[in-house]
């Protein structure tokens, strides 16, 4: 499983209210969440963000109410992966239930700029910054979690 793209890059604390902003949460239809991904914190990101575009972001990312909502729409925008140093604990479970890839890497988080190009290798843990040629170890998920991943999901993964 790998994913690659170019970088939008986002600081601390990126809570859930600016991924969808409140205002769009009477909608359950995925691209409706997807038009207004991001919007509060970036006008122009459903404009210029392409399928396999990754995010990258500080501490605590996805912050703030416990709404699936945001990694939804993250993942209905196309992106292929967000990589972080911190997640809120609740969104990173939402997250990985409803099949999107996330990962923890500190030193990813702090050095790749905005419009760098990265490609994740989520069997190894491997990502690399293919504008720099740094690379960078985040920790591989285990296969229980590659499985609910590749299933597009946790209800997906145990579905008979």
């Amino acid at each position: 499983m790998n994913a690659k793209g170019r970088v939008f890059k986002y600081g601390d604390n990126v809570d859930t209210d600016v991924i969808i902003p409140a205002r769009y949460l009477n909608t359950a239809s995925h691209a409706e969440l997807a038009a207004h991904c991001m919007e509060d914190i970036d006008k122009d990101f459903v404009k210029k963000a392409q399928p396999g575009d990754i995010i990258v972001a500080k501490k605590n990312f996805g912050c703030g109410s416990s709404r699936e909502h945001a990694p939804i729409a993250i993942k209905a925008c196309g992106i292929s992966c967000v990589i972080a140093s911190t997640y809120a604990r609740i969104f990173y479970r939402n997250a990985i239930n409803i099949g999107m890839p996330i990962l923890e890497c500190p030193e990813a988080a702090e050095d790749i700029q905005d419009g760098d190009e990265v490609s994740v290798d989520f069997d190894t843990g491997l990502i690399s910054n293919l504008t720099t040629g740094k690379t960078y170890q985040a920790q591989p998920f285990p296969p229980f979690i590659q499985n609910i991943i590749q299933k597009g999901g946790l209800l997906n993964s145990i579905a008979k």
